[in-house]
């Protein structure tokens, strides 16, 4: 059984609470103060999951460097008073960083038994293909 340290219990909830006030800024019109947090709580809690260092390798490796540009600029933009525009920017940093990540995570989903049933549909069985599929050109 995989074994987690108390660090990366905190980093967990950090990173949860870190999605709901991003949630929570989105829903109230993004709201820049709840995004800010928001993304403060999101940093914060995945260098207690993979430690200081390891965070700042993800960020700053070679390949990444636009995207996290990007992810960063966007959280810049946000806490400047451009929200909309900011989390524009942040969204598609994020997704240029993690999309590395999604194979992985689509193929944990297929093998979930309501939402494998749904990513089974033809649409979004296409769509969760090329998913799958997509290399960033970073």
């Amino acid at each position: 059984m995989l074994s987690v340290s108390d660090s990366q219990k905190i980093g967990i909830g950090l990173t949860g609470f870190g999605a709901f006030f991003l949630f929570l800024g989105m829903v109230f019109l993004f709201d820049r103060v709840l995004l800010a947090f928001g993304n403060l709580l999101f940093i914060s809690g995945l260098s207690f999951i993979i430690g200081l260092q390891r965070t700042f390798n993800f960020f700053f490796q070679k390949h990444k460097v636009k995207s996290s540009g990007f992810f960063f600029a966007g959280i810049l933009i946000v806490l400047l008073g451009w929200p909309l525009i900011g989390m524009l920017i942040e969204a598609y940093g994020f997704f240029l960083l993690f999309s590395g990540f999604f194979p992985v995570i689509i193929n944990f989903l297929r093998r979930l038994p309501v939402i494998g049933s749904i990513l089974n549909i033809p649409v979004i069985n296409k769509f969760a293909e090329k998913m799958e599929g997509q290399h960033p050109m970073v």
